[in-house]
């Protein structure tokens, strides 16, 4: 047996002690609360809540350096091409003509002439002027956006490894008995050291490979790290997505070299999201996955706003199990009739 691991992420669709029960059952092994889409402060109830459902861990998965969209106007908004829109330090409520962002004062970073991506490109601004109280950008690409979406830079812009958000929680979780941690957006061994001293040498870290950076510093990180994990859709943010399924073969490679796990993560089961079975495209990825080598799969979406958390679990379960029953010399008769 590959002794796999399923990392399942919790949210409003699956934080419920039948729905834990369900896919605790169906074989998880960590339960990840995303910290970029939970408030501290609730941490403090959340945490024995989850610990009374089940045995398994519990991972909290840090913001860490990113860009975030904050509040805004109906809780979403639509921009039109080529309108001004004023991007603030300030925190605001956004609307068509104004936003902010998280973490608070990132705008005045900005200079003329960035390419700021909003949503996946769902948005593109360029920013055209900038001042004191506030820059002003142009709409290149309209589109949709929400509250709390990521927001990418074409450059890189200096961001601490951990916000003060991530330092509270890191507290709250120790104290309540967390042992797993993971570090978001690590771009260098020294966000590694930084996080490493806030959950102590004794917790468990998983280090996310998201950008250029930490792609560039990888073995650097990995030495450092407990296991890695692959974001796949932040990747994308950086990376052409036709350049994403050779990137993680290099990384699974080059970090199981190491002698390190590896975790790899996003659109595993997309479409269970809405509907009860995965795409035939889908499970082929989750089995090329397993044959480059990975020591676990994490479903994020899936289970923490899906329909369907439980079948989610089982499905991936169901392919890990098939996965180390089969061999290049399996016959179609046993193919055929094998559970």
């Amino acid at each position: 047996m590959n002794n796999i691991k399923i990392l399942a992420t919790l949210g409003p669709s699956s934080l419920k002690e039948d729905v834990i029960g369900g896919m605790t059952a169906a074989g998880v092994s960590l339960f990840r609360i995303n910290m970029s889409h939970t408030a501290a402060e609730e941490l403090e109830e959340l945490i024995p809540f989850i610990q009374s459902c089940t045995d398994v861990p519990i991972c909290l998965d840090s913001e860490g350096a990113q860009i975030r969209t904050q509040r805004l106007m109906d809780g979403g908004i639509s921009m039109v091409a080529n309108a001004q829109v004023r991007l603030h330090g300030d925190t605001i409520e956004g609307d068509q003509e104004n936003l902010s962002f998280h973490p608070t004062g990132i705008a005045g970073e900005f200079d003329v002439g960035d390419l700021i991506d909003i949503d996946f490109h769902g948005v593109q601004l360029r920013v055209t002027e900038k001042s004191e109280a506030y820059s002003t950008a142009v709409v290149e690409t309209p589109g949709k956006i929400g509250e709390n979406k990521a927001v990418s830079v074409n450059r890189q812009i200096p961001m601490p490894a951990m916000t003060e958000k991530d330092q509270r929680a890191i507290e709250i979780g120790r104290r309540l008995g967390i042992q797993n941690f993971a570090l978001s957006f690590a771009n260098a061994p020294e966000d590694v050291d930084a996080f490493r001293s806030c959950i102590g040498d004794e917790a468990t870290l998983i280090t996310k490979i998201e950008s250029i950076r930490g792609i560039r510093n990888l073995v650097e990180i990995a030495d450092k790290a407990d296991a890695i994990l692959i974001d796949r859709g932040d990747l994308s943010r950086e990376v052409p997505i036709e350049k994403i399924p050779f990137l993680q073969r290099r990384i699974v490679s080059s970090v199981k070299a190491r002698q390190k796990p590896v975790y790899v993560a996003t659109n595993l089961l997309e479409s269970m999201i809405e509907w009860h079975q995965p795409t035939r495209a889908e499970v082929n990825d989750v089995v090329s996955t397993l044959e480059m080598g990975a020591t676990g799969l994490v479903l994020a979406a899936e289970t923490a706003i899906g329909g369907h958390p439980v079948a989610a679990v089982e499905t991936i379960r169901q392919l890990i199990d098939h996965f180390d029953r089969w061999t290049p010399n399996t016959s179609f008769e046993e193919l055929l009739t094998d559970g």
